[in-house]
């Protein structure tokens, strides 16, 4: 049995969430081991694919002083000693991470049980606690780490099947995750007029916070757009875009190069350590996607110049080097390989 660990935000819970179903592909239910705090039980509270999912009180303590910090070290401690009596309970062999505070008491609890521990780094930057724990781990993967024991990334199957050569800029989808992005929102809205002069079509995500606000100005300014909050059906509505202008968190920036989508990136600014930027910077230096702060982002029209003379043909075509299909199916068969025999 396999228990995955690890989440707090859509991009560490959509790697534990591809290895799952890889794993029930193989008619194997692993357990989850999350936090109460973050998107955990949103995503996996009522996920009948794992056989047990558990919800710790665990939190972050990276940003945290004094007695705080002493107080969440010692919750996580105290939840390490938890899981081990999860493992038993279920007889885990091996423990898979996809790292974030939520897989700190998991990933301790194998250590001090003795099981292995495989870690997943979805960014450019490695967290603070897949740093500590890197040393320790049966198996590293990630897209980024050339030292990796593998590099490509799991993203979901249905985004390959999107893969076409795109060479006419006729749809433009903005994305600012399952969050919203506040300032993506506006840098749409300042778009839209140009956008719709130019019969550019327009798909917008916009987080649950700014949906109806932003649903209204379209209606006001009798622009045709495609606006939703959130949708966990989002390789549909990609379907129908040439270009992305999104955040640059990890599994969004895979999940474009998989559909061979050009994009804009604008990485969120106080992500840690500013992983978004070096995330889409490594897209960038292939001259493979725009790469913008929102410092620099103060003019619509240039912005919008900047698009219009991509190549998108050219990059679409070389978009699909970057990544693999059966990412998650070599991360699954890495770990069922390297198990220590019963």
């Amino acid at each position: 049995m396999i228990a995955i660990t690890g989440g707090g935000t859509g991009g560490h819970l959509a790697i534990a969430k591809a290895i799952k179903e890889e794993l029930n592909r193989r008619g194997i239910k692993p357990i989850y081991i999350g936090s109460t705090s973050g998107q955990d039980k949103s995503w996996f509270e009522n996920d009948d694919g794992f056989e047990a999912s558990y919800f710790l009180e665990s939190q972050g303590i990276v940003n945290k002083k004094g007695l705080t910090k002493l107080f969440s070290l010692l919750n996580i401690i105290r939840s390490a000693f938890t899981c081990k009596k999860l493992f038993a309970k279920h007889h885990i062999h091996a423990i898979f991470s996809v790292g974030g505070y939520s897989a700190a008491p998991a990933s301790i609890g194998a250590l001090l049980l003795g099981r292995p521990l495989y870690i997943h780094e979805q960014n450019a930057i490695h967290g603070k606690l897949n740093a500590v724990l890197k040393p320790f781990a049966k198996a590293f993967f990630s897209s980024y780490d050339t030292q990796a024991t593998y590099t490509n990334y799991p993203v979901n199957q249905i985004f390959f099947t999107l893969a076409k050569e795109h060479h006419t800029l006729q749809t433009i989808i903005f994305l600012g995750g399952s969050q919203g992005a506040a300032f993506i929102n506006q840098l749409a809205l300042k778009m839209a007029k140009i956008l719709h002069k130019d019969g550019i079509s327009i798909i917008h995500q916009t987080g649950i916070k700014e949906f109806a606000t932003i649903q209204d100005f379209y209606k006001q300014e009798g622009i045709p757009a495609d606006v939703f909050a959130f949708s966990k059906e989002i390789a549909n509505k990609l379907r129908h875009a040439d270009f992305a202008i999104s955040r640059s968190g990890a599994s969004t920036l895979w999940e474009l190069c998989a559909a061979k989508i050009p994009a804009l990136f604008i990485p969120y600014p106080h992500a840690a350590a500013n992983h978004q930027y070096f995330n889409a910077k490594v897209l960038e230096e292939k001259n493979l996607a725009l790469l913008l702060e929102q410092k620099e982002l103060y003019d619509v029209e240039e912005v919008y110049q900047k698009i219009k003379t991509l190549d998108l043909n050219k990059i679409s075509q070389e978009l699909d080097t970057m990544i693999q299909p059966n990412g998650a199916k070599e991360i699954v068969d890495t770990i069922l390989q390297t198990l220590p025999k019963e």
